[in-house]
Parts: C-alpha cells; sequence; structure tokens
C-alpha cells in the first residue's frame, strides 16, 4: 500500500509539471495531436502504478518524453503554417456570403442537420442570417451574422463610449489581493474608507470584493444568521 502511494504522488507531481509546461491550450479545446499526447501520457501513469514490477522510472521519463515531443511540435507548428495545418488540421468555411458550401459537407461527412443543430446552439436557427459558417480546428463552429442581422453597436448608433477598465477581485474570502488593485488604480485607503461605509473594519469582514468595468465597487459580506453573502456596496 505505502509502495503504490508514493508511486501515485510522484507520478501526480510529475504529471501536474508536465501539464503546466505543456502549456494552457492543452486545457482547453484540444486538437487531435495533443488529445493523443495526453492519453498517452495518462496511460504511461497509469502503468507504474498499478503494476509494482515496473520501475517507475521508466514511466517518468516515457512522459517526460512526451513532453519534449509535444514543445517540439507545438514550436514547429508556430513557425511553419503548412506543418501546423497538417498536425492540427485547418479550418473549414461550410457557409460563405450565406452559400451552403456542399463540397466541403461532405468533405467532413457532416450532414445538413448537424449543421443546422450547431446554427441552433450558436444562436442562429435560421440558416438564411448566417453570412459565414466556419469549422475551426478545434471543433467549434464559428458564426457570423449577416450585416443587417448583427447586434447594433455604440459605434453603429455614432455614440462614443468611455474606456472601460477588465473587472478584478480585490478581497476574496477575506484575502486581499494588493496586485489587482495596483491594476485597477484604486489605493488601498480608498478601499477601506469604501468599507467602513458598509461597516466591514478589516478585510476579514469582506466575503467578496470586486471592481466592475467602469471602476464602481461591489462589496460582499456574509449574513451570520443566513450564511450568504448579499451585495452591501454597489
Amino acid at each position: 500500500m505505502i509502495i503504490v502511494l508514493s508511486r501515485t504522488v510522484i507520478l501526480y507531481c510529475v504529471l501536474l509539471f508536465v501539464i503546466r509546461i505543456m502549456g494552457k491550450s492543452e486545457l482547453s479545446k484540444l486538437s487531435p495531436f495533443q488529445l493523443i499526447i495526453l492519453f498517452m501520457i495518462a496511460e504511461l501513469a497509469a502503468i507504474p502504478i498499478a503494476t509494482n514490477t515496473i520501475p517507475i522510472i521508466n514511466g517518468v521519463v516515457a512522459i517526460f518524453v512526451l513532453l519534449v515531443l509535444q514543445v517540439l511540435i507545438s514550436y514547429c507548428s508556430i513557425k511553419s503554417e503548412k506543418f501546423k495545418n497538417f498536425v492540427n488540421g485547418k479550418p473549414s468555411v461550410l457557409i460563405e456570403k450565406g452559400e451552403i458550401n456542399e463540397s466541403e459537407l461532405k468533405k467532413l461527412r457532416i450532414s445538413l442537420n448537424d449543421l443546422l443543430e450547431q446554427l441552433r446552439l450558436g444562436n442562429s436557427p435560421s440558416i438564411a442570417d448566417v453570412d459565414y459558417a466556419i469549422l475551426e480546428a478545434n471543433g467549434d463552429l464559428s458564426i457570423i451574422p449577416k450585416p443587417d442581422k448583427r447586434p447594433l453597436t455604440a459605434s453603429d448608433m455614432g455614440i462614443n463610449k468611455p474606456d472601460e477598465i477588465m473587472p478584478l477581485v480585490v478581497i476574496s474570502d477575506g484575502v486581499l489581493y494588493r496586485h489587482n488593485l495596483t491594476k485597477i488604480g484604486i489605493n488601498e485607503n480608498e478601499l477601506k474608507s469604501q468599507m467602513l461605509l458598509v461597516g466591514a473594519a478589516s478585510y476579514k469582514d469582506v466575503f467578496l470584493a470586486f471592481y466592475d468595468e467602469k471602476k464602481n465597487p461591489h462589496i460582499y459580506i456574509v449574513n451570520p444568521n443566513t450564511k450568504k453573502a448579499p451585495e452591501v456596496y454597489s
């Protein structure tokens, strides 16, 4: 039991390190190449855990070889568009300027019902409203509506909107994130004064506090009776 436990902990740490090195793209939509790599890594990690007769170093070495292979192929994909298309595939235009590309549908073995289903999932129930539909290399369908079917924007209406910031959390479960305060451009004294307005004397009294895109503060404090955290400042 101790051997299995120690092997599991070691391989878990190795896999965590490898996945972090491989990059965030491996954790989102996977290309066929990335999917194969992850399946192989999982299999190589499982074998030394389940079989005590196999040295753990064998699994570790094999996992690091796959890591090197993945990094190398990813680097080559960045440098060569042809190599990237060969490994990951390339986007396919299924609808172009409102016209359905029948040959591309047949090539990808996609039926009209499948296409219509994906359009509905993409909030485009009518194919007549679609200008472009592109099947990306990761399997997602990108939908671009026709110009007269797109939502109006501020620029369409000639309205100049002020610049906005990215909403950031500044306090989470009583912990202050000073680096986020710096990004927003708010000093700590200003935050404390806003906290005092709602009866929060210290950061530990605040369950959640964040600034929205207009730099408006939102503060949530846990109610000791209901154990819920309503917004008390906005």
